[in-house]
């Protein structure tokens, strides 16, 4: 009876600490966003160093794609990566956006 009980305790443990954490969306390449240019850098370009986006939309009339990496804990801070691209009609970059707070982005 106890090693019963003992057992069903740490399974629960261990689906608790499970539960506790969630990933959302994909890990993507840093160190190449500092080679996007804009008005130069095409949708292709894009698809090559980085796979597809995780997300697309659009914003003030600009196509936009997104690769993120969401990291969230219950039990310690959560870990936030995105980079979020705008496109002119020509399928060229006219702007982007990347937010981190990995640590080993701050540099």
């Amino acid at each position: 009876m106890m090693q019963t009980f003992k057992r069903l305790f740490v399974l629960g443990l261990l689906i608790s600490l499970l539960a506790g954490c969630a990933n959302v969306g994909r890990q993507f390449p840093v160190a190449p966003i500092g080679q996007i240019k804009i008005g130069q850098t095409s949708k292709d370009d894009l698809r090559n160093t980085f796979g597809e986006p995780w997300r697309t939309g659009v914003e003030d009339g600009k196509q936009t794609w997104t690769y993120g990496h969401y990291r969230y804990s219950a039990f310690g801070a959560a870990q936030t990566r995105d980079l979020v691209i705008y496109f002119n009609d020509q399928d060229r970059v006219t702007s982007y956006n990347f937010n981190s707070t990995y640590p080993e982005d701050q540099r």
